[in-house]
């Protein structure tokens, strides 16, 4: 969701978006340092989320030079918590930087996407990667890896609900098995095959669409709610499914890597 006016340098007026605003922009014409960006979550819903922000810097001009981007792990329910990002675009410094927020996405903290860290309990890591677009036509991986001490089993397709800004489910997509219904060579017709993943191994699946816009109303999906097999622990991604006026989604069957 975009901000609207963007802060002013040094002493910005508030604008919350999504519960996050930005309390001040720091930066020092004489020196060097990276321009500090601090900030505020508020969470204000039922459970502790993880929020990703991402923020426009601008110049005084109006040029948009950067969009750091960074994540608040497990934000407590009712509660506000700080943070702060740095900028090292050197054009952002000598005082004349704007910052506003670009995007707010947030997810329950017990299903969000682990890529590093820690093992989460129940012992895979699940992501979507930044995926792939050309003439209308997207690609994402969703990629599992085994960071835990048994094998872990997969077979078939993950089960996937569609979610949109409010986490609310979205109805009337088509999700088909296969990415052939879509589109030809994405790489998302291979057939389902039983996995076994030791400790370390790793597996991705793909999720292919187009955003293809006639009539009716187009659809854009934020979130997707995944689980890699039945009875697995969900994990939210943000793949930000643009489907347009089409209504269908293909998914392919895990693939070990």
């Amino acid at each position: 969701m975009d901000a609207g006016a963007p802060t002013a340098p040094g002493n910005p007026t508030p604008v919350e978006v999504d519960g996050v605003t930005v309390t001040r922009v720091h930066t020092e014409a004489a020196t060097a340092a990276p321009v500090r960006v601090e900030f505020e979550i508020t969470n204000r819903g039922a459970e502790a989320m993880t929020y990703t922000v991402t923020f426009e810097v601008r110049a005084a001009s109006g040029e948009a030079l950067s969009y750091p981007t960074q994540i608040v792990q497990a934000v407590p329910a009712g509660r506000t918590v700080p943070g702060q990002v740095e900028v090292s675009e050197p054009r952002a410094r000598g005082g004349g930087a704007q910052v506003q927020i670009g995007e707010v996405r947030s997810v329950p903290a017990d299903e969000a996407p682990s890529e590093g860290g820690p093992c989460p309990p129940a012992g895979v890591r699940l992501y979507a990667d930044r995926g792939d677009a050309a003439m209308g036509l997207r690609v994402v991986g969703l990629h599992l890896e085994n960071c835990g001490t048994g094998v872990h089993r997969l077979e078939g397709y993950p089960r996937l609900q569609l979610l949109d800004e409010d986490h609310r489910e979205i109805g009337g997509v088509r999700i088909h098995r296969g990415g052939a219904a879509i589109a030809a060579g994405t790489g998302a017709d291979n057939p389902p095959r039983p996995l076994e993943l030791k400790p370390g191994e790793r597996a991705m699946t793909l999720l292919v669409w187009r955003n293809t816009v006639e009539a009716g109303d187009p659809v854009n999906v934020p979130y997707v709610r995944v689980r890699a097999k039945p009875g697995a622990a969900p994990v939210t991604v943000t793949p930000e499914l643009d489907l347009g006026t089409t209504g269908e989604l293909g998914v392919g069957a895990w693939q070990k890597t």
